[in-house]
């Protein structure tokens, strides 16, 4: 049993859908396959404190001097 990878579309299409109030949780997680709230719970935090560089980063790194694998000048 692995961890799920789900893409950066998804993680925005459910923060939309989570902040327009257009669909419940429950309602989300069967859409788009989400095994846990606490999953579009972490998205929404993300997006509310503005940290949307984590929408892409992959599985495992967490990045968070650069906000990415390499700094930009």
């Amino acid at each position: 049993m692995g961890k799920n990878v789900y893409s950066s579309e998804t993680k925005w299409a459910v923060v939309k859908a989570k902040m327009a109030g257009e669909l419940t949780t429950n309602e989300i997680m069967e859409k788009y396959g989400i095994k846990n709230k606490s999953q579009i719970s972490t998205w929404v935090r993300w997006y509310k404190q503005g940290e949307l560089y984590r929408f892409d980063q992959p599985i495992g790194k967490q990045y968070t001097y650069g906000h990415g694998p390499e700094t930009r000048s």
